[in-house]
Formats: C-alpha cells, structure tokens, sequence
C-alpha cells in the first residue's frame, strides 16, 4: 500500500481535528501529499500540516466555511493549484449535534445539512473532473453509524450521515464508469479531543470493556481504512460504505437510555442558538 499511495496528492476536508487529523496523519506516512483544511481550529490545521512536513512531504493547510459554497470551491482550486492536481479526496468534514427534535431550528437543521452533506456534494463535483481527465481518482467519504443505529436527539445529524451512504451507492456507482471509485466509512466511537471536551474525563478503561474490540478507535484507525480505500489495493471495491466500529454494531444493547434526556450538548462551538 505504501507504494500505491506514495507521490499521490490527497485533499482531507475537516483535517483540523480529530478524525481528520488521523487520515491525513496515516495519508502521509504512506507517502502521499496532503492539504488540510480548517473551518476554524487554524492553529489546529498548522500543526498536523507542519507534522506532514516533517515526514518529507509537501502540504499546506487552507480555510473553507463550509456552509458557503463559494469557499468550498475556493478550496478545491487551492488544493488542486498547490498540489498540481488532486488524486485523493478524503470527505471527512462533519459537524454533529444533540438536540430535541422538537427544539431544532431551521438554522440548526441547515447548518448540519450544508456543512455536511451539501459541500461534499459540491467539494466532489468541483475535483472529480480532473480525476475522470486522468482516467484514475479515489473519493472516500465519512459516514457514521448513526445511519444504521437510532439515537435519541441526533435525528438531524443521523439523516445526514444516511444521505451520505446513499450519496456513495449512488454516485460512486456513477462515477466508477468513469475510473473514480468511491467508497465511504462508517466510524462507530473514535475517540476524539472533542469528547473529553464535551463530556468531561471518560472512562476510556470502562468504555473499552463495553466494546467486543477491547478497545475505544482512534483517528488513525479511520486513517488506515481510508487509505485502503484510496489505494490500488482495494480496486475491486465501489460505492460501498464499510463499517468500522471494533463490533460495537453487532452487539444488542438492552438499556433505558434513548427515555432519557441527553445531558451533554454537542455542537455548541459551530450549530447557531445551542445553549
């Protein structure tokens, strides 16, 4: 795999923290070029892109509001003028939030709908002309398993993560005709910075009991499925979604919380009105 990704110029949208930061980690110690972008964690995005320096290999890190299109396409025309070309795209940038479905707001319902799956759309339309000029290209997209499993207080983001896998059935169906393959991930838990921010020290030991791995998923592990995904090793594999959660999707828990309020908040630092 290192010698299929080696020189390949990859784009990993939401490459600023958590789970992006791990794909564009694992994209590079594989050899590759990486642009990263950020919405708002600019110091965030310095830092990974001053690590994949280090390794060797070229990068730059590049701002995009992704609730405008206008950036989203701004984006892509930076990464394809810096990098020559765009042999990768990792559509990693997402948003969640936990709220009522009675209590959510057009604004919050369009923020989540926009950022995340309406740039992808239009992130993927921009690049994928130059991958079918090529004859050769790999989109991997970020789903969840939000889309297979209900919880309570994540209609919104659940509905957006299930319009994503129907995006990669379909659309990588279309696109494969034309040499681009597309894939998409499910991630179950990864453990990002964003959790112990939003809910306090967790139990990672406990945590890891609950899960059939053995252990909680880290950024990386996403990293590698992706890069999988987007190297020659995989070529047999299109529009598919892969699920990547340590088992936790084959269990069958039997618990009261989904009667029960959500006393976290996600999605204050992003979603419009979140108290």
């Amino acid at each position: 795999m290192t010698d299929d990704l080696k020189g390949k110029r990859v784009l990993v949208s939401g490459s600023e923290t958590g789970v992006g930061v791990g794909v564009a980690r694992v994209f590079a110690r594989y050899g590759a070029d990486v642009v990263v972008h950020y919405a708002h964690d600019a110091k965030g995005a310095q830092t990974i892109r001053d690590e994949i320096l280090a390794m060797g290999r070229r990068s730059e890190a590049f701002s995009a509001d992704f609730n405008d299109l206008d950036q989203v396409s701004a984006l892509a025309d930076q990464a394809v003028q810096f990098l020559g070309g765009v042999d990768v795209l990792v559509n990693n940038a997402g948003v969640t939030m936990n709220r009522a479905f009675l209590d959510t707001t057009p604004q919050q319902f369009d923020t989540l709908f926009n950022i995340n799956i309406r740039a992808m759309f239009f992130l993927t339309q921009t690049l994928a002309p130059g991958m079918i000029e090529r004859g050769k290209g790999a989109v991997v997209n970020l789903s969840s398993v939000h889309t297979y499993h209900g919880l309570t207080e994540h209609s919104v983001y659940a509905a957006t993560k299930a319009a994503v896998m129907a995006l990669t059935r379909t659309l990588g169906i279309e696109l494969a005709t034309q040499g681009v393959r597309m894939n998409a991930i499910a991630p179950g838990w990864i453990h990002v910075p964003n959790h112990d921010k939003v809910m306090g020290k967790i139990d990672m030991k406990a945590a890891a009991y609950d899960n059939p791995a053995g252990f909680i998923g880290q950024p990386e592990d996403v990293g590698e499925l992706a890069a999988f995904l987007a190297s020659d090793r995989s070529r047999y594999a299109v529009a598919q979604t892969y699920v990547l959660d340590g088992g936790q999707m084959s269990t069958m828990p039997f618990t009261g919380h989904f009667r029960e309020p959500t006393n976290a908040q996600f999605g204050a630092d992003y979603v419009p009105n979140l108290e």
